[in-house]
């Protein structure tokens, strides 16, 4: 079944002037204008398209990628601001996305053009109208999260803390990165690849950017191989260097940085050399 304000896989049923129409199921036939069709398109094959409302109300498809889907947060810029209707915002297409004015953020400035926003892609079930809302704890699950120690997830830097980020998890709940785990500062709207730390009892998640185990040595490990290959086979880091330098240079602890060095020369894949790491030849 189609769904709006989704990407849907649908088979093209009929060929008009204005372009093919798709089999939107319980939406009917939808219009895939002339302007996204494809030399190799023919009716009967299926092809993957966005459906949304177009300027007339009127349902159509395009493979155009829009920046966000229905369900989805996304960081977009204002590209002008109606005080009656609302603002409107780049998200990929040649239609804006609407930001309600009732959606507008409950606290600070009203948007101005040019300004960025986290928002959330949703259809309206009013006018069933792929639109925006950037009242961000609304559209958050209120279940309690499930995620396992260690489990890679995404996350959406929200806004900055005096502990550190607070941040959007898979599009679902909050969760926090601390300051102590990162050398340079994260932007909002920034989107990033972290693990869970822990659940607490009263469902706050904390996450780190590293991994646990195995996994934070094996990425460490993948690293420095890299690292060296780009460097021309040899590193100026070793057993003796500071801490403070392994953290600024690969983002762990030192403690980390020694258990992928450990692991590398086990494997025979490095030497250690006064001063730093050689790669073995064998290993290029």
């Amino acid at each position: 079944m189609a769904f709006i304000g989704k990407r849907n896989r649908v088979r093209l049923v009929r060929e008009a002037p204005q372009g093919f129409y798709v089999d939107g199921e319980a939406l009917g036939e939808v219009l895939l204008p002339t302007r996204w069709r494809t030399p190799d398109m023919r009716l009967g094959d299926e092809v993957e398209v966005f459906v949304y409302r177009d300027s007339d109300d009127r349902l159509v498809a395009t493979t155009a990628e829009p920046l966000a889907v229905a369900g989805e947060f996304a960081y977009l810029r204002v590209v002008a601001v109606d005080g009656r209707i609302g603002a409107f915002l780049d998200w990929g297409l040649e239609k804006d996305l609407l930001l309600p004015r009732r959606e507008w953020p409950s606290a600070g400035r009203e948007p101005r053009v040019g300004d960025w926003l986290i928002v959330r892609v949703h259809v309206d079930h009013r006018s069933h109208r792929v639109v925006a809302s950037a009242r961000i704890g609304r559209h958050l699950s209120l279940d309690a999260p499930d995620y396992a120690d260690g489990q890679v997830v995404d996350a959406m830097v929200e806004a900055e803390t005096e502990l550190g980020y607070r941040v959007i998890i898979n599009h679902e709940h909050r969760g926090l990165l601390y300051h102590s785990d990162f050398t340079e500062p994260l932007a909002v709207g920034q989107t990033l690849e972290v693990y869970v730390r822990q659940v607490r009892e009263d469902g706050k998640v904390d996450l780190t950017p590293h991994a646990s185990g195995y996994g934070r040595i094996r990425r460490v490990k993948a690293e420095l191989v890299d690292r060296l290959a780009e460097a021309g086979g040899w590193l100026p880091f070793h057993d003796g260097s500071a801490p403070e330098a392994i953290r600024t240079e690969f983002g762990v602890s030192k403690k980390a940085f020694k258990q992928a060095v450990g692991a590398l020369l086990r494997e025979g894949r490095i030497t250690l050399e006064p001063g730093g790491i050689r790669r073995v030849r064998s290993d290029e």
